[in-house]
């Protein structure tokens, strides 16, 4: 389980085709210090596990079904990407509860800058505009954002000049695709509501 609030970026220094996925080699700092072997790490918000690790670098895999859901099979060489340890036990929750089970991926329409922030605007599938409400929770490229405006089939937020920075949020352009997780207590909600439906019939 993660928070949502980005550790530091990495770079992508090789992406090795393995059948129908990757195995994704990153460059990294700060998370380098206690990433083992079988470590969880989110990747652009997408949980990954550690199956090989040097001085400066780790190696994920990546199958099918991830690419398919994700915008990992999309990284080239050189990209930055997102990256964050699991949420340890005694620690401060931050941002919000964010699984690394990426739903779905959404694209960015439009970036305003302000005086003091940037006005992000990301469309998405239809199918997921249950999960989206006012001021609630979402996680793009594994960044805890709170949802700041509510279109059809769009949502925004409001990035602070420290997030913009240090996430990829600076690399985005109109068109770039973004992963989308939408938050977990929305979708356990929705279970139970569908459940008593269920039992009413």
């Amino acid at each position: 389980m993660f928070t949502g609030l980005v550790e530091e970026t990495g770079r992508l220094t090789d992406k090795i085709a393995t059948g129908d996925g990757y195995q994704l080699v990153i460059s990294a700092n700060k998370i380098m210090s206690d990433l083992e072997l079988g470590s969880s790490v989110s990747v652009n918000g997408v949980c990954l596990t550690v199956v090989k690790k040097t001085s400066g670098t780790f190696s994920a895999d990546t199958i099918e079904e991830t690419l398919k859901k994700t915008n990992l099979g999309g990284l080239k060489i050189g990209d930055r990407v997102n990256l964050e340890r699991p949420l340890k036990a005694e620690e401060r929750l931050g941002g919000h509860f964010v699984l690394g089970h990426v739903d779905t991926t959404g694209s960015i329409v439009e970036i305003k800058e302000l005086s003091n922030s940037h006005f992000v605007t990301i469309s998405y599938p239809e199918s997921f505009g249950k999960y989206l409400i006012y001021v609630g929770s979402v996680a793009i490229d594994g960044v805890s954002m709170t949802v700041a405006e509510l279109g059809k089939n769009t949502f925004s937020v409001g990035v602070i000049p420290h997030t913009w920075l240090e996430t990829v949020f600076s690399d985005k352009r109109p068109g770039s695709t973004v992963n989308l997780e939408f938050d977990v207590l929305g979708k356990y909600v929705e279970r139970i509501m569908e459940g008593k439906s269920a039992d009413i019939k």
